[in-house]
């Protein structure tokens, strides 16, 4: 069965516009599409020239991460092409860098918006993921944690902006110059995250491996490289259809991440790009910073291992 077109919007068409967006969005295709255009000015430079990641979801079936665009992609979107080490293939990534492409994006059900870290091979700012436990108050540990990295980013003469994952976790943003290299600021983020946790061990973990964090805020400091971290006013698939939201630093500890959503978040910015204004200005690594990151190893490699050791040793326990 053809798709109803309902309107037409910079060329686009947009069709099924009055279904539901997913089971418990609280939310139309029509309220996504209405809020991405609403705040295209403001999402857009921080997906531009930037490959993208989106995650969609059809009617009835469980949400997908699609990376490689599909055959039926129009001409006129952009694209890159990114070799996938993992894979041993080249994926044909979106670009999206303008209206029109948003929509497109947004008729094909893409509700989630992850831009690539990397811009002209280098990285343009630091990312720190807080993730909380599971359980009661998530959000509240996510923003103590936050915290803890502000603290630990002033200590080193830096500073960053804070929005919400639209999840249950908050994200710190720091913009650093161009003449940092990617390793460097790999190795930066994972000596941020450690001093963090050295303010207060009791609060913040950088263990990677789950269950070694015993109910503690994880500050995830592997977003480097080839990562990607979901955009600043994105919408996300969970319940109720929240958006990744700026919130300022002196206002965190006073909102929910359910404040902020695609019905909702239009108005509570007033008109004002609150990310865009709340960012600093690129900033220059300290040296002292860049040499305690590179003793620091990549937390991943370390969990890889430490899993492959704890199931060796629980064979031969079980062997025994």
């Amino acid at each position: 069965m053809a798709s109803k077109v309902d309107e037409t919007r910079d060329g686009v068409d947009l069709t099924n516009l009055d279904q539901p967006l997913f089971d418990g969005a609280e939310a139309t295709k029509r309220d996504l599409v209405e809020y991405l255009d609403a705040v295209r000015e403001w999402m857009l430079p921080g997906l531009r020239e930037r490959p993208l990641s989106v995650v969609r979801i059809r009617p009835g079936q469980p949400a997908f991460m699609q990376k490689n665009l599909p055959k039926y992609t129009p001409e006129w979107v952009r694209r890159t092409q990114v070799w996938a080490e993992a894979s041993k293939r080249e994926i044909s990534y979106a670009l999206c860098d303008d209206r029109r492409t948003l929509l497109w994006f947004a008729n094909q059900r893409a509700v989630e918006y992850h831009p690539a870290l990397m811009l002209d091979h280098r990285m343009t700012h630091l990312v720190l993921d807080l993730d909380p436990p599971e359980g009661d108050d998530t959000f509240a540990k996510a923003v103590q944690g936050a915290f803890l990295v502000r603290q630990a980013l002033a200590d080193a003469g830096l500073n960053g902006a804070v929005k919400t994952s639209g999840a249950k976790g908050v994200h710190v943003i720091v913009p650093i110059d161009a003449t940092v290299a990617v390793d460097d600021a790999a190795a930066a983020t994972r000596a941020i995250a450690a001093r963090a946790e050295r303010i207060d061990p009791e609060v913040a973990t950088t263990a990677y491996i789950k269950e070694d964090r015993y109910g503690k805020v994880f500050v995830d400091s592997t977003r480097a490289g080839g990562a990607t971290l979901v955009a600043a006013y994105s919408p996300r698939i969970r319940p109720g259809t929240p958006v990744s939201f700026p919130v300022g630093w002196d206002d965190l500890d006073r909102v929910s991440p359910r404040d902020f959503t695609v019905k909702t978040a239009v108005e509570l910015l007033s008109g004002v790009d609150r990310w865009a204004s709340q960012l600093p200005e690129p900033q220059s690594l300290p040296e002292d910073l860049l040499e305690e990151g590179r003793a620091i190893p990549i937390a991943r490699v370390v969990a890889m291992h430490e899993g492959k050791r704890r199931k060796r040793a629980q064979r031969e326990a079980e062997g025994s």
